[in-house]
């Protein structure tokens, strides 16, 4: 693993804000052998525009108050289906659940190594496929996200 100690930081403090806010199937990738303009990814998805805005609210305001961080560039806002935030060491991916099946960034990432996550944002993993099991939209059934 060769993503630095302050790359670490941020995911780390970045999942934690996601998960509070009930993010779904939060991970993150350390992507700094493939990429040379970013050391990791985290990924999170939501059932709704709303709360995708929300989770990248929270990140925000915890990254600037508990590691002074701002992003450099944040995308996606209008449609609030899929906000990126840039802090340079870490790009943030913050999806709505159904454009996170479609992109499958997992896919894309599954050979670069997966970054310790805390327990809160661990345990988020697979919500996005009961949200939808329990809503009875049936996406969960076809956007596996593994």
């Amino acid at each position: 693993m060769t993503a630095t100690d302050r790359s670490l930081e941020l995911i780390n403090v970045a999942a934690q804000a996601a998960a509070d806010k009930l993010a779904h199937d939060i991970i993150a990738y350390d992507v700094s052998d493939v990429l040379s303009i970013t050391d990791a990814f985290l990924l999170a998805s939501a059932p709704s525009d709303r709360q995708v805005k929300s989770i990248v609210d929270e990140i925000e305001e915890k990254l600037l108050k508990e590691l002074g961080a701002k992003p450099v560039r944040r995308e996606g806002d209008r449609d609030a289906r899929w906000i990126l935030l840039d802090y340079v060491d870490v790009v943030v991916h913050v999806q709505h659940s159904e454009e996170r099946v479609f992109y499958a960034l997992e896919r894309l990432w599954k050979d670069c190594p997966e970054l310790p996550l805390p327990e809160d944002a661990l345990k988020t993993r697979g919500k996005a496929e009961e949200h939808a099991r329990l809503s009875g939209d049936g996406s969960g059934s076809d956007g596996e996200l593994s």
